[in-house]
């Protein structure tokens, strides 16, 4: 085999390889001798079928096997004698005509690349990091219990007597529920899912586009009322945002909420033996959150910190690859009505560099995050990947078994969960090494703490 490099610009790599044809015509007469001792054809004994009529039938198939697995070999050999580590698969083209058809003559292709950088790695210890942890206090475990609470209420009429008490005249207040009609109309006309029967609303209650519940206080059975709302400009359905409505209700029914009593029989409704233990299963499940999010806000920072501290260029097609999933997404949400908000008023020039500025950002982290995997031996388990299946599969009540059948059909699925399984591994072995502070926090500090810059996790570089 002849190798001549032809490129080398950067990290880009440029080869011509030469196979000898005597050998590619040696591997091809094996391959068609093997074949004719298992060959059956009718007419002739098992392995005695005439090898013309073998290369007759079956020369230029196997002539292509011969060559596809020749052309692997030969490039293998050129990465490992040359210590090369390709970013992606190599790209290779064929530049003998019609090879598989050529006598006994020499097959040439050429052979090219794109490097992995030489990755500088950071010194973690040097990592000063400041994880803000939160606990959950005998309050927030009462609130989160009152909320289940709340939504197991059941409605009542009130009785003659509460009227009574009420100046004789039922009329709507807070933490009252109306049972009313409404149709909403825009421009005249009714729209898609402004209208409904018998729907329920909570006076002082949220959940309603502003304005709606407040305009109803005071409503009174039989009563139908008009009100004028606008939708907020980030409403979920792009048609409605922003934009001006009017709804017709007319009020059925005026009913009370009754909360059930927070005691073992209420547990015991939601499959516990009393209520100590539902509150114990809460405070984990509600621990194990606050732990994420804190882990969450971490590892963001942790990001961040690595981000600045290491330089090194980037493959360009991986960087392009990536910036164009980043800006087919923005498209996406543009012609979705969800552009975001920081990105209004800006020209596509401004909008272009930004998000290529992300996305050579998530190639950096992601190579860097591999990187240090692999000089540390660090890997995802097949149990761990079996684990991160199940929990998948598990999303889907009731279709579990199609997705697993999905999953062992198509592995390149189950290479998707090992990517950010991966990901974490060598964030706690970063972490481990850092210099970190913990700092208690209460919930509400740790919830509205803003995302670090670059949020992005390197995953999405993978």
């Amino acid at each position: 085999m002849q190798v001549n490099e032809t490129l080398s610009d950067g990290l880009r790599r440029g080869f011509t390889v030469t196979l000898p044809g005597a050998d590619i015509e040696t591997r091809r007469a094996q391959r068609l001798t093997e074949l004719s001792r298992t060959l059956r054809l009718p007419g002739f004994r098992p392995g005695k079928v005439p090898m013309p009529i073998i290369r007759q039938r079956y020369g230029t198939a196997v002539s292509a096997e011969v060559l596809e697995e020749s052309v692997s070999e030969a490039t293998r050999q050129v990465l490992t004698d040359r210590g090369l580590r390709p970013a992606l698969q190599p790209k290779v083209e064929i530049v003998t005509e019609d090879p598989t058809n050529a006598a006994i003559r020499d097959i040439e292709f050429k052979l090219e690349m794109e490097l992995l950088p030489d990755i500088p790695l950071p010194d973690f210890a040097a990592l000063q990091l400041n994880r803000r942890k939160a606990e959950v206090s005998d309050e927030s475990l009462s609130e989160q219990i009152d909320m289940i609470a709340k939504a197991r209420r059941t409605f009542e009429d009130y009785s003659e007597a509460e009227i009574a008490e009420r100046g004789g005249s039922l009329a709507g207040r807070a933490g009252d529920v109306l049972i009313v009609d409404y149709k909403g109309m825009m421009d005249g006309e009714a729209f898609e899912g402004g209208s409904a029967t018998d729907a329920p609303v909570e006076l002082g209650g949220d959940g309603f586009i502003p304005g709606f519940v407040e305009q109803l206080e005071g409503v009174t059975v039989g009563e139908t009322r008009t009100i004028n709302v606008t939708f907020p400009e980030n409403y979920s359905a792009a048609a409605l945002a922003g934009k001006p409505a009017s709804f017709e209700i007319t009020v059925k029914q005026i009913r009370k909420p009754i909360a059930p009593a927070i005691d073992d029989a209420f547990a015991m409704t939601l499959g516990y033996d009393t209520l100590e233990e539902l509150r114990e299963d809460i405070r984990k499940r509600r621990q194990a959150d606050l732990d994420n999010l804190s882990r969450m806000r971490v590892k963001r920072e942790l990001l961040d910190q690595l981000a600045k501290m290491v330089d090194f260029p980037l493959p360009p097609t991986m960087a392009e690859a990536e910036f164009n999933q980043i800006w087919e997404r923005l498209e996406a949400s543009r012609k979705a009505g969800e552009e975001d908000e920081d990105d209004k008023g800006k020209d596509e020039e401004t909008l272009r560099s930004e998000y290529r500025a992300i996305g050579e950002r998530r190639v950096r982290l992601g190579l860097l995050l591999a990187e240090i995997a692999r000089l540390n031996n660090l890997a995802v388990t097949e149990g761990e990947l079996a684990r991160a299946v199940r929990q998948e599969v598990m999303r889907y009540p009731g279709q579990e078994e199609q997705m697993m059948e999905l999953f062992r059909k198509y592995p390149a699925l189950s290479d998707n969960l090992r990517a950010p399984i991966l990901e974490d591994k060598v964030v706690d072995f970063i972490l481990d090494l850092a210099q970190i502070t913990d700092e208690v926090v209460s919930i509400e500090d740790l919830l509205k703490e803003p995302p670090a810059e670059g949020a992005e996790t390197a995953a999405a570089a993978g």
